[in-house]
C-alpha cells in the first residue's frame, strides 16, 4: 500500500463515514503529509503497514522541535486517528502509536471580549462606506449567533427566517441547526440586506449568499479575519481577537446571565456538552452564584 492512495482512502472515510468539514479533512490530511515528508527526508522507505512506533516517534521528536505542546499533541492524535483507520481496515493489526504518550498541556480558555470592547469596536466601523454596514451585519451576527467564521460567510438569505426569530446555520460536517437571532442583529441585517447589497453586481452563483464582498461574491474566512484585525487595531485593544472571539463572547455573557449549558450547547452546535463546559471554567463567579442561589443548604 501506497502512502498516496492510504490518505486518499483515509480522506473519503473522514468524508463519508464521519462527516468531517473539508477544513478538519485537510487538517488531518496535513498530519499525514508531514509524516511521508519526514520519511522522504530522511530517506526511509516504508509504507503505512510496516511503518513502526520507532521511526514514528523520531518524527515526532523532529517535529516537536519547533511546535509547541499544543500542537504536538494535535500532530499525534492526527497519526493516530489515521493509524486507527487502518487497523480498522485490517490493513495493520495495530496502532503504531499506541504506546506513544501526548505531551500534556492545560485546557485553552479562549480569550472573550466584554460587552463594552464588542460595542466599542462595532462603534468603530465607517459606516459612511457601504462595506461598513456589512461589516456591521456581519459583527453583530458573529456575536448575537455565536457562529463559526465558516458558517457566517456561508450563511443564505434563504436561512433568514426572521418572522419565526431564527436563522438556520450549516456546521461541521454539514449539521444544521436553528439559531434564535435577536431583533437588533435582525435590524442590522436587512439594513445592510435592502439598502446596500441590492446595489452591488452579484456574480452567478452567489444570489442567495448574504455577506459579498465588493465585487459581488462570497466574503472569504480570511477577509473577515483582516477586518475584525483592522477594527481592533484601531482601537488599540491588546488581546489576541479573531472572529471565533465574538462566538466565545456570546457563549460565555449567555452564562453569565444564567443560561442553562445545554441551551448554549445547541446554539453552538457542539455535539458533546464537554465542549461547552469550557465556559463554565472561565467564569468561576458564575458557579460560586449558582451553587448560594439554587443549593438546598445554602442558608443553613
Amino acid at each position: 500500500m501506497k502512502w498516496q492512495n492510504a490518505l486518499k482512502d483515509y480522506q473519503l472515510y473522514l468524508k463519508i463515514e464521519r462527516g468531517l468539514s473539508e477544513n478538519s479533512i485537510n487538517n488531518y490530511a496535513l498530519d499525514i503529509k508531514k509524516l511521508v515528508s519526514f520519511l522522504e527526508n530522511n530517506k526511509i522507505t516504508t509504507s503505512p503497514i510496516d511503518v513502526s512506533t520507532k521511526t514514528i516517534q523520531e518524527c515526532i521528536y523532529e517535529t516537536a522541535k519547533n511546535v509547541s505542546a499544543r500542537s504536538q499533541s494535535r500532530f499525534i492524535s492526527g497519526l493516530r486517528s489515521f493509524f486507527d483507520y487502518l487497523v480498522f481496515e485490517d490493513y495493520r493489526e495495530s496502532n503504531p502509536l499506541e504506546l506513544i504518550e501526548s505531551p500534556k498541556i492545560g485546557r485553552k480558555l479562549p480569550d472573550t471580549l466584554s460587552e463594552a470592547e464588542i460595542d466599542q469596536i462595532i462603534s468603530t466601523i465607517d459606516l459612511s462606506k457601504p462595506e461598513g454596514e456589512r461589516n456591521r451585519a456581519m459583527l453583530e451576527t458573529l456575536y448575537g449567533c455565536g457562529l463559526r467564521v465558516s458558517e457566517l460567510v456561508n450563511l443564505k438569505i434563504s436561512d433568514l427566517f426572521f418572522e419565526e426569530g431564527f436563522i438556520k446555520v450549516t456546521g461541521k460536517g454539514d449539521k444544521q441547526r436553528f439559531v434564535p437571532i435577536v431583533d437588533l442583529t435582525q435590524k442590522y441585517i436587512n439594513i445592510y440586506k435592502n439598502e446596500v447589497r441590492t446595489h452591488l453586481s452579484i456574480q452567478n452563483g452567489h444570489e442567495d449568499t448574504l455577506f459579498l464582498n465588493r465585487r459581488g461574491k462570497q466574503l472569504t474566512r480570511a477577509m473577515v479575519f483582516t477586518i475584525i484585525k483592522q477594527l481592533t487595531e484601531k482601537i488599540g485593544l491588546k488581546k489576541s481577537i479573531s472572529p471565533h472571539t465574538f462566538r466565545h463572547s456570546f457563549a460565555t455573557h449567555l452564562l453569565q446571565n444564567n443560561a442553562d449549558l445545554r441551551s448554549i450547547q445547541l446554539m453552538l452546535g457542539h455535539e458533546s456538552i464537554t465542549t461547552t463546559e469550557i465556559y463554565v471554567h472561565m467564569d468561576k463567579t458564575h458557579l460560586t452564584e449558582t451553587v448560594e442561589k439554587f443549593h438546598p443548604r445554602k442558608s443553613r
